[in-house]
């Protein structure tokens, strides 16, 4: 775990200005610019000049060099411990390969004396191990390279049945799609010719009753001339009106009243005889 955010806190103890925590850091600088001495040859002496705290540190400056001395050694500490690790499996590898060499060796088997046939066999089972990532020849490591091999293949198979069917679903909806289109642009089509057709005859049909209502309008214009022509013959004019007319009906019942019996009177006269 990486407590170099622990080891990074600003607020440390007052004693990180302490001669002892100084001469830590210190320490630290002097095994980095020995380091990069060691690297760079003559340059180390420019780093040992930048590394040194001075004559008067900060207690703050003091505490963070403190805390990253603590977690650089811890890190190179770890690194140390991995990098041995590795080195002794990398003997260990050294060494089981020195013994399988002397085995081949003393059976007639050495890389040099194998025939061209038994030469690619042997690079192929190398290739093989290779790809299945063997590390060593035990049965055991085939077996389960084999059986992760037959998984990934019976997953690579799952995916490829699943990204068949997903295709062939795409495939289906696209030629229904298709299919659908193709449908819809043959409504359209058809659509298309029955406007096209139906304003046709809707402007035939108007054309028609456009030269009736021209007809029509022909026949009411001499209609109106001829009511015009028969009122001026009676004398009407514009002057009478509803009113004068109804005047003008009861001065007529007015005056039949007062002609009734005078009329009577000479009715009566008729029938005697001349003189």
């Amino acid at each position: 775990m990486d407590h170099t955010g622990e080891h990074l806190d600003p607020a440390a103890s007052a004693s990180a200005s302490a001669p002892a925590s100084v001469a830590d850091v210190n320490a630290w600088l002097a095994s980095l610019a020995a380091e990069g001495g060691g690297v760079g040859g003559r340059g180390g002496g420019a780093v040992v000049s930048e590394l040194s705290l001075g004559p008067d540190p900060t207690p703050r400056g003091v505490s963070y060099l403190r805390a990253l001395a603590a977690a650089s050694q811890a890190r190179s500490h770890a690194a140390g411990i991995a990098a041995s690790g590795l080195r002794a499996q990398a003997a260990e590898y050294q060494a089981e390969a020195a013994r399988l060499r002397e085995a081949l060796e003393r059976a007639g088997l050495a890389r040099d004396a194998l025939p061209a046939p038994a030469a690619s066999a042997a690079r192929a089972v190398a290739a093989v191990a290779n790809l299945l990532a063997i590390r060593d020849t035990e049965m055991s490591s085939f077996v389960v390279a084999s059986a992760d091999l037959w998984l990934r293949r019976a997953e690579v198979e799952e995916k490829r049945d699943k990204v068949h069917k997903e295709s062939k679903a795409l495939l289906d909806y696209t030629r229904k799609a298709i299919t659908k289109l193709t449908e819809l642009k043959r409504m359209l089509e058809k659509f298309k010719n029955d406007v096209e057709k139906q304003q046709v005859e809707q402007m035939a049909d108007w054309q028609t009753k456009l030269v009736m209502m021209d007809s029509k309008e022909r026949q009411y214009i001499l209609q109106v001339s001829n009511y015009k022509a028969m009122l001026n013959r009676v004398g009407y004019t514009p002057e009478i009106n509803h009113c004068v007319l109804m005047e003008m009906a009861e001065h007529k019942k007015d005056l039949e009243r007062k002609t009734k019996p005078i009329a009577d009177t000479l009715r009566s006269y008729q029938d005697l005889p001349p003189v």
